[in-house]
């Protein structure tokens, strides 16, 4: 089998599986927008609250079937009917608290300490825009529904604390002021009978995991039996797939994943029921929203069991976590602690928070390969501090791994160039018998001592890591507008002005006249037409891809230049 043929083969088809793996477009569809009617009669945006079905409060996994509490009125009336209500207050569009730390800024309404926005401070939508910031929580009012919602359930008809009480605040904006590592925001809801509920969330400088508190206080005559949720609430649409519109913010997995401590699931929510989280309880598990770059988690209490489910309506989901009863006895208190991640996906942070959290950076199939060749890219951009830079020398280094299987199959291909003229008389003199042909050919190659796939075995063994180095490039939040030098100012989207893609051509073009030529002009003009094909398919490929396989490249015209020289030495050298 003519080796340059099975490479050229094998290039094109990693293409076109890169291709069919992330280009694909999104239409995006406005979410519904519901308006609901204030106190004072004006119109408001509001969120998921909003939404028949997919905010009904969590069932409670392990107690017999109860009257659903009613979901608040709108009006005059709503002052006074909503539990925790303050005389006069009402969870109109004012009634939140402003929280902020050194890389969150966040909305939390009074009504259920809802998180109804987040921005993360340190990541903007666009690399020169310092004033758009990522935001991972959205009210609903642009059409990107994202929010947080949390509470307890005690499964009675009287006023629980869920995510439609309305709780006070002491203050109406929290901030993370200089010298201060920890920032503590409590709401509070109380019954009127002597039950009192506080929420607190704990921010710590520089961190995008907030401890979630609720301390119930139980100064009444009965016993309280308490259920803790949490909820994501998020818009989702279908992705129809395409060639040309390449933007992985919209093609990346955006939906909600399950772990049980061991494995993560993503769930599709465009599948049927099947796909969803296991019915039983689970103990050390987390609920997470993913989206490229980011993710949102829920992790509860590790050593107590949580019920997880999943509901879906036509453009939005919920991913709930309900944890068993706490009871309170009358004159006791208790505590309930769960976490809440809202950040990138830095691999290294999000491996302490909960077991295999930090597989929400999604590389696919090839995690095996593309974790470890992220963390020794990550290695050595600590000492360089350059992505670029550090491209290149885990480009060299892999080479360097590869230099034995690679000079075995170099010598191959040296020995095959040198062949070629004698390989070409045999083909014109056998060209009307194909068996005598494939006889002779052989007898060359075993004379000769020479291996026709020595060749090819290098670059099948560099095809996973190539589309691993793809994977990590395309995932990995710390490579996100990252620059490298002159015109390239983000490794994770295409050359804006083509040079690498060029560069590569010229490059794979240089490798292919070393490399022995096919006798069939035919052929070896398809295969001289390679590296133009290969130049227009990974133009629009990450730049820090590029970069590696010109650098890669590049280190087999070298090696492959000298084997050739050694091989034509030693054919020169008379034998004894």
């Amino acid at each position: 089998m003519d080796n340059q043929r099975l490479f050229s083969w094998l290039a094109v088809v990693a293409m076109l599986f890169l291709n069919y793996q992330a280009w694909q477009l999104d239409h995006p569809a406005p979410a519904p927008v519901t308006a609901a009617t204030t106190a004072a009669g004006a119109t408001a945006t509001t969120p998921a609250t909003a939404a028949p079905g997919i905010d009904d409060l969590p069932k409670i996994p392990t107690a017999p079937a109860q009257t659903a509490a009613a979901p608040p009125p709108t009006g005059p009336a709503a002052a006074t009917a909503l539990p925790g209500a303050a005389p006069g207050e009402t969870p109109g569009a004012g009634a939140t608290v402003h929280v902020q730390t050194d890389v969150l800024d966040l909305v939390i309404a009074k009504q259920g300490a809802e998180i109804r926005s987040a921005k993360l401070l340190a990541y903007t939508k666009k690399k020169n825009d310092s004033t758009d910031h990522v935001q991972l929580f959205d009210d609903g009012s642009g059409g990107n529904l994202s929010l947080f919602q949390w509470g307890l359930r005690s499964g009675g008809t009287d006023a629980e604390p869920n995510h439609k009480a309305l709780f006070t605040a002491a203050a109406s904006d929290y901030i993370l002021k200089d010298g201060e590592n920890e920032l503590v925001v409590p709401l509070t809801w109380t019954n009127g009978a002597g039950l009192t509920v506080t929420r607190t969330l704990t921010l710590t400088r520089g961190s995008y995991a907030i401890a979630l508190d609720q301390h119930v206080d139980n100064a009444g005559t009965a016993p309280w039996q308490a259920y803790a949720y949490a909820r994501i609430v998020r818009h989702w649409q279908h992705v129809e797939s395409s060639f040309w519109n390449r933007d992985p913010e919209l093609t990346a997995f955006r939906g909600p994943v399950f772990s049980d401590g061991l494995k993560i699931q993503k769930l599709n929510v465009e599948k049927t029921d099947a796909d969803r989280p296991p019915k039983t309880p689970v103990t050390g598990g987390w609920a997470a929203a993913m989206q490229h770059y980011f993710v949102v988690a829920i992790v509860p209490d590790p050593k107590t069991p949580q019920q997880y489910e999943l509901g879906v309506e036509p453009d939005k989901f919920s991913f709930t976590v309900v944890g068993p009863a706490t009871s309170v006895g009358p004159g006791a208190a208790a505590d309930i602690r769960s976490t809440l991640y809202m950040g990138p996906k830095i691999q290294q942070t999000l491996a302490v928070i909960a077991p295999k959290l930090d597989y929400t950076a999604d590389y696919g199939w090839l995690t095996i390969i593309a974790q470890p060749l992220f963390k020794l890219l990550a290695f050595v951009h600590r000492f360089v501090g350059n992505w670029g830079f550090t491209i290149i020398i885990v480009t060299f280094l892999i080479k360097l791994c590869f230099y034995p299987l690679a000079q075995t199959s170099g010598r191959s291909m040296a020995k095959m160039r040198h062949l070629a003229p004698r390989m070409k008389m045999i083909q014109e003199r056998y060209k009307d018998d194909r068996e005598q042909l494939g006889k002779q050919m052989m007898e060359l190659y075993k004379r000769e001592k020479v291996n026709p796939l020595a060749g090819c075995l290098p670059i099948v063994v560099q095809i996973p890591v190539f589309i691993a180095f793809y994977w990590v490039l395309l995932e990995s939040v710390e490579l996100r507008q990252a620059p490298f030098m002159l015109w390239i100012q983000d490794l994770s989207t295409r050359d804006p002005i083509f040079v690498l893609p060029i560069i590569m051509g010229i490059a794979m073009f240089g490798q292919f006249k070393l490399n022995p030529a096919p006798p069939d002009p035919v052929q070896a003009k398809v295969f001289a037409f390679m590296p133009v094909l290969m130049t227009a398919m990974m133009a629009f490929f990450p730049a820090g891809l590029v970069l590696y396989w010109i650098t890669n490249t590049t280190l087999s015209i070298a090696q492959q230049w000298r084997i050739n020289k050694l091989v034509e030495a030693g054919d020169k050298k008379p034998k004894a």
